[in-house]
């Protein structure tokens, strides 16, 4: 666990034990620890803290950067080849959370706000795990709370679009209480209290719910009002990123990581080619000079191929002080960038795609530019005068809009979680090709393993859920992108 979570960690652990503390010495053997006895906004400052912490930057700057091709390692990062693995951590990690849910919305100090947040931060992290793993325990995920030890595996469709406990319909819910609660909550390192933002953000998460699972669907009505309903996120002061700070210990991970864990994030060929024919000032953002040019008046900027192992870039003969490293947002500013779970952006360029794909109405191109514009707010690069009149920009009512909404989406999901892994998965743009030294015979993967601990603790309904996915492997896809 990332220093960064640590310290609210210690702060949730000291509060229970203050809070715990009685001149009654007949309870004297009552579990002190009991979660229960944590006080909600200890509770909810943890599960926000702690989840963006790990989604950023272990689940999202070192995992799923390589898979999106943002990011190309030179030797240890086996991810770039496709050694997946199960991601057992993170698993454990999200139930974790999910417990620390549920107890704050049953703590005694609690009230329906806390219970809506909780809704809202749960739906998040089951769409976590069954947009990485596919099918995953749900309605019986924490039983163990109430001694069911052995829970079901529910399917990835049930998970998302049962009408009472999927995940669009917790959502939903919460926000019709969040929109007529007169409660209030603490502890909101997020958004500082503001449930109208959780609104928002709720409907927000909807918009990218319904776009994951719309090639599975057919009726578009809850996108459309969503659309036009105006409470999804308006501009970047309602993107739900918490900022890392510039103080220890709550700095970027990447800030005190060895030069070794930092030299192994090499700008990618990917980025290059679009960014280049993009001519897209955000490269001296995200990435830096090379280290051969840095000093030059016109510094170049230039990718590694994906997929390689040191040998291959041994025996091509590649420089790598000709290939740029992230930028220094990422490296030399403690808090240089936030954990992200959403931006403003990708809200406009999901319903930029809706448009296109006619799943709702509205003006396609007005979502597209909203959406680079506040990506380039975001990083703080001026916009070129010309850069929406550009032909690689522009939308021209073809085919190729689409390419192009998508990759300035994937752009625009640097480091925030898998979320361009997924959007990738589900619509194959851009088209990323695995590295020469893949180890998925040149497939490109879509889930992790599930972790050895379901084998061994609940394997009846492991298997059950083997056997419905088309088995335990990094190429059976979910039911969404089928």
């Amino acid at each position: 666990m990332k220093k960064s979570i640590k310290l609210v960690v210690m702060f949730v652990v000291v509060a229970a034990f203050i809070g715990s503390c009685t001149n009654d010495f007949s309870d004297i053997n009552e579990n002190k620890n009991d979660p229960e006895s944590v006080a909600p906004q200890f509770l909810l400052a943890n599960i926000i803290s702690v989840s963006s912490d790990v989604s950023a930057f272990e689940q999202g700057f070192r995992q799923s950067n390589y898979l999106a091709q943002f990011s190309a390692s030179i030797e240890f990062e086996r991810i770039d080849r496709y050694e997946m693995g199960s991601n057992s951590d993170y698993w454990d990690v999200i139930f974790r959370l999910l417990s620390d849910v549920k107890s704050m919305k049953v703590a005694p100090a609690s009230n329906e706000a806390y219970a809506a947040v909780g809704d809202i931060m749960q739906s998040y992290l089951f769409s976590q795990l069954t947009d990485l793993w596919g099918d995953v325990p749900y309605t019986e995920a924490l039983g163990a709370l109430e001694g069911q030890f052995l829970p079901k595996y529910d399917t990835q469709e049930s998970i998302y679009t049962d009408p009472e406990t999927g995940i669009l319909a917790v959502l939903k819910k919460a926000t019709t209480v969040l929109e007529n609660t007169n409660a209030s909550i603490n502890g909101d390192v997020l958004f500082k209290g503001d449930l109208n933002k959780w609104v928002r953000f709720a409907n927000s998460l909807q918009v990218r719910y319904l776009m994951r699972i719309s090639k599975r669907t057919t009726n578009f009505s809850e996108l459309q009002t969503l659309a036009d309903g105006g409470m999804i996120m308006q501009s970047n002061a309602d993107n739900a990123v918490v900022p890392y700070l510039s103080s220890a210990p709550n700095q970027f991970p990447l800030f005190n990581a060895s030069a070794g864990t930092y030299q192994e994030h090499s700008m990618t060929t990917t980025v290059d080619s679009v960014l280049k024919a993009w001519n897209d000032p955000r490269v001296a953002v995200l990435y830096k000079p090379t280290k051969a040019s840095q000093n030059l008046a016109m510094p170049e900027y230039n990718g590694l191929q994906n997929g390689q192992s040191s040998s291959t870039i041994a025996a091509n003969g590649i420089d790598l002080n000709n290939i740029s490293l992230f930028g220094s947002i990422f490296r030399d500013v403690a808090n240089g960038v936030d954990a992200q779970y959403m931006q403003y952006s990708e809200v406009q360029f999901a319903l930029a795609e809706a448009v296109t794909r006619g799943y709702i109405t509205g003006d396609a191109n007005a979502y597209y530019q909203n959406g680079i514009a506040a990506s380039f707010e975001y990083y703080k690069t001026q916009l070129p005068a010309d850069y929406f009149s550009r032909e690689a920009i522009a939308l021209t009512g073809t085919a190729d809009d689409l390419t192009k909404i998508l990759s300035q989406k994937w752009l625009s999901l640097n480091s925030v979680g898998h979320e361009a892994w997924f959007n990738v998965r589900r619509t194959g743009i851009p088209n990323l090709k695995p590295g020469p030294d893949n180890f998925n015979e040149n497939k490109y993967p879509v889930r992790y393993l599930y972790p050895e601990s379901e084998q061994a603790t609940n394997n009846d309904n492991y298997q059950e859920a083997v056997s419905r996915i088309g088995g335990d492997n990094i190429n059976s896809k979910g039911w969404w992108e089928k």
